[in-house]
């Protein structure tokens, strides 16, 4: 199991002047995560209230790794390290982490300075794939949706973008050209759970679609049926040419999503199954973590 976090975590918002516990709050989560096996965070723009020697000194001498691929000073130097390489399951994972391009979406503090996303992410998925030879991809961007997307779109050797931002909560996992999407859920409310098979060649099939497609496909049969039905009893020579018509349609329908619900079933191909674990009162909290959250947020307050 490999545990990443694709950012803006430790703070709720841009803005933390009338936040008073909103350091010791972000030291907390820090904690946490590294004791829980957090692998990486890439650095979001809420993840910066405080600047980044506070990230680097509470993260320094951890396993736990802050990245971002094109975060850097007033020299053009990384201020974090551009991913980390982590083995898991047998497989070689490189993680990138990106951060917003200088503008709204990141604070004004000089001298941090976000690079073109696009470049940095290219450039370092390049480099895992030749130098490293990592069997996997993943980014963790902590950028706008429409950014996002661009990345998925048009990155070579990407093969999962986590995307956090705008705090879009669950979804469903979305090819976008060379890589998939994947929604992370929201503030800790729910865990994404992304569950892969590397067997086989090529890209990698998404079991969701091939449930939705065995679903559908009931459906059309049903269909199939009373069309055939129909058929069976009807003396109009238009009503059944049209029927005709129909069934061959239908027909048609179910032998394209049996091509995809198949597609993964003879295990030749890579797969992913997007899930999400909902952190309610039925998964039970540790009572010594739960007694440092209350003692920050009270029970009853407005920030609990």
């Amino acid at each position: 199991m490999l545990v990443l976090d694709a950012g803006n975590a430790l703070f709720k918002s841009t803005d933390i002047r009338e936040e008073p516990t909103a350091r010791a709050r972000a030291e907390l989560l820090l904690q946490q995560m590294e004791a829980q096996g957090y692998a990486a965070m890439a650095v979001g723009a809420r993840d910066l209230m405080l600047g980044v020697d506070f990230l680097k000194a509470r993260t320094k001498g951890t396993k736990f790794k802050l990245l971002s691929a094109n975060l850097t000073d007033a020299k053009g130097q990384l201020l974090f390290p551009a991913s980390q390489v982590v083995t898991a399951g047998g497989l070689k994972v490189g993680v990138v982490g990106v951060s917003p391009p200088t503008g709204p979406a990141l604070p004004q503090a000089p001298p941090v300075r976000g690079l073109p996303v696009l470049p940095a992410v290219s450039a370092e998925a390049r480099r895992l794939r030749k130098e490293e030879h990592v069997d996997l991809v993943v980014v963790l961007a902590a950028v706008p949706y429409d950014a996002t997307v661009r990345l998925a779109q048009d990155v070579e050797g990407v093969d999962f973008v986590v995307q956090s931002h705008e705090g879009r909560g669950e979804g469903m996992a979305q090819r976008q050209g060379l890589a998939t999407l994947i929604p992370p859920g929201e503030r800790g409310r729910q865990v994404a759970k992304l569950d892969l098979s590397i067997d086989g060649p090529g890209p990698f099939v998404d079991l969701s679609e091939s449930t939705r497609a065995r679903e559908s496909q009931r459906m059309v049969e049903n269909n199939i049926a009373r069309v055939k039905e129909r058929l069976g009893t009807e003396k109009d020579a238009a009503q059944r040419e049209m029927l005709t018509q129909t069934l061959t349609s239908f027909e048609e329908r179910r032998e394209s999503l049996r091509k995809l619900a198949d597609a993964a079933s003879a295990g030749k191909s890579r797969t992913h199954l997007l899930s999400y674990v909902q952190l309610t009162e039925s998964v039970a909290a540790d009572p010594a973590v739960q007694q440092r959250v209350d003692r920050i947020e009270p029970p009853g307050s407005a920030a609990h």
